[in-house]
């Protein structure tokens, strides 16, 4: 009995070893996530994006603490997966969201941004966006507007 025991007791620690080793270890992953960043590394595995909407959009009066949320639309234009790498804001008040799962070649895809400023006056915010793309990785979208006093 004191031999199973010992037995169990082991094969416990060495499991729970094995998860805190992939915790700790950045580059553990699902495979897919795997594949993933190797097509971001790779070169031979990027493609093209296309913007089907402006990537400068005028949104003209906003409104002081109101949420707005702004979309660009994008395809997939190259003969390989497009893979959104990530996205971030200007700022703070801007939060971006990205396609979760890669876009296969003629599909399309959304970038999201909501917007909730305070404030008054012209607001120029951006949202940079990193994908597997040729000629450039990194790419600018941005939105504008103003928000008037309410004197």
């Amino acid at each position: 009995m004191k031999k199973i025991t010992i037995i169990l007791l082991s094969t416990a620690f060495l499991l729970s070893c094995r998860d805190i080793s992939k915790q700790n270890n950045p580059e553990a992953g699902t495979e897919a996530q795997l594949a993933e960043k190797a097509a971001l590394e790779d070169t031979t595995k990027y493609t093209q994006i296309q913007w089907i909407d402006s990537i400068d959009r005028q949104l003209g009066q906003l409104k002081s603490g109101k949420e707005v949320q702004i979309t660009w639309r994008f395809k997939n234009v190259g003969d390989r997966p497009l893979i959104i790498e990530g996205v971030s804001a200007s700022c703070g008040c801007t939060v971006p969201e990205k396609p979760e799962k890669p876009l296969l070649p003629g599909e399309e895809g959304v970038i999201k941004a909501t917007f909730n400023g305070s404030g008054t006056g012209v607001i120029a915010k951006q949202v940079h966006v990193t994908a597997n793309t040729n000629p450039t990785k990194n790419h600018t979208l941005s939105f504008g507007g103003t928000i008037p006093s309410t004197n």
